[in-house]
């Protein structure tokens, strides 16, 4: 029986220059730099048992992958379309076990807080919709519409009447005007002041090892308490100083704090100075005004919303300190707790730039104490919408709420993604 001649193969020279690529790069998969080889072998005039022989082929691959090239060009090296195995769940299985995942557990009578792919393939199980699936084939259908049941975000509501008057007025400040006033002088200032509470002493019961090479810090995660202090701090909106001190939280050590930076030029003599604080209860109230006031008549004290001490601006200070200082906590006594402070308060007044502080009172409107839909995807960025439908504490962390609403000059503009606290992977 005659042998058929071999496929003529002629090439132009951008075809040959991908198949060259193809060929001899070090990330091309084995199968495409085979039938590459293959074609490239073909335009010197070498039969197929020879290119066989070179490429380590059966000579019926060669003659395959020749005869495919000559007719189809360099879209004929991928493979070809297959039925594959027939499906094994159908559409309406497949329908139902998504409609199950986006439904709580709760409702269905599952005594589990959210869902995971092997509860989900149990439960479609043991309700006859599927004779057997697994988790895989679970987490597959799933992907399809990007479901991820295990993931929850968490939101407030605005329940203060009178929140955008009082957010405005802090605004205002941050932007150096005051209740519509002209803009402020230059012996006025913007201070903006809360507790860190709880910052413990954990004196770890190995000592921590430091990053080495392809090894990242380890933390041993046994540990002693040596007790616990708050940090009280004050800082200054538009000088980006900051004033600290440890001591227990109550009146008494606020009006501490608050003594020690009004005792202080330029705050002393000073025309107003501004305390923005927020309702905890060592500042609450109209007592806690005219207490101010009554200790120095120059300081104004101006409270955030209810639920809205996002808007202070020390908070973006207190996530600096406990990603720089306190995590992860390894301290022997609670001296060291507060030396490694005041150390880092130090630091940071020293080359320390004001926040850049992006929402503005413009961005207050449509912000009230009206409820939300809450059936739409948020917005990714939480300047655009504070706190009328997602919390930035719950999902950025309270000590990592300084990518939510500012950003130091000297880093990029953040782009704030959704993290929710879930026992999956998640995407970082």
């Amino acid at each position: 029986m005659p042998v058929p001649a071999a496929r003529p193969i002629t090439l132009t020279a951008a075809e040959r220059q991908r198949l060259k690529k193809a060929a001899y790069g070090h990330k091309t998969p084995h199968q495409a730099r085979l039938r590459s080889q293959i074609v490239l072998l073909s335009t010197r005039g070498k039969s197929n048992a020879r290119i066989a022989a070179e490429v380590g082929v059966h000579v019926d691959t060669v003659r395959t992958w020749r005869g495919r090239f000559a007719d189809g060009g360099l879209p004929a090296l991928a493979n070809r379309r297959r039925s594959g195995r027939p499906a094994r769940f159908t559409p309406v299985q497949v329908a139902e076990a998504k409609t199950l995942a986006c439904q709580l557990p709760a409702e269905t009578g599952v005594p589990l807080a959210r869902w995971s792919y092997p509860e989900l393939a149990a439960e479609l199980t043991a309700r006859g919709i599927t004779d057997t699936v697994s988790a895989s084939t679970v987490r597959r259908w799933l992907r399809q519409d990007a479901l991820k049941p295990w993931q929850y975000q968490s939101w407030i509501f605005i329940r203060d009447p009178d929140f955008r008057a009082k957010a405005q007025r802090i605004l205002d400040l941050y932007a150096r005007t005051y209740e519509g006033e002209q803009p402020l002088s230059a012996d006025e200032y913007g201070i903006s002041s809360d507790e860190k509470t709880s910052i413990q002493a954990r004196c770890r019961c190995h000592p921590t090892l430091a990053p080495g090479r392809a090894r990242a810090m380890r933390v041993n995660h046994t540990y002693g308490r040596g007790g616990a202090v708050a940090y009280l701090a004050a800082y200054d909106v538009h000088r980006a100083k900051v004033f600290g001190r440890c001591e227990a939280t109550g009146i008494m050590p606020f009006m501490a704090l608050v003594e020690q930076v009004m005792t202080q030029e330029p705050y002393a003599s000073a025309r107003r100075v501004f305390w923005i604080v927020d309702n905890g209860s060592a500042h609450r109230g109209k007592k806690a005004i005219d207490r101010l006031t009554e200790a120095f008549p120059n300081a104004v004290m101006v409270h955030t919303p209810v639920h809205a001490s996002w808007t202070s601006q020390v908070e973006i200070f207190f996530s600096i300190v406990q990603r720089k200082v306190v995590s992860p906590n390894d301290f022997p006594d609670l001296p060291q707790v507060r030396d490694r402070l005041r150390a880092f308060e130090d630091r940071y007044n020293a080359a320390a730039q004001p926040f850049q502080w992006r929402f503005t009172t413009s961005d207050l409107d449509g912000l009230g104490p009206a409820r939300p839909t809450l059936n739409r995807r948020p917005t990714p960025r939480i300047l655009r919408r504070p706190s009328s439908m997602i919390n930035p504490r719950r999902i950025c962390g309270a000590d990592h709420l300084a990518g939510c609403v500012a950003a130091s000059p000297r880093r990029r503009r953040p782009v704030v993604r959704c993290r929710s606290q879930g026992a999956g992977r998640q995407r970082r």
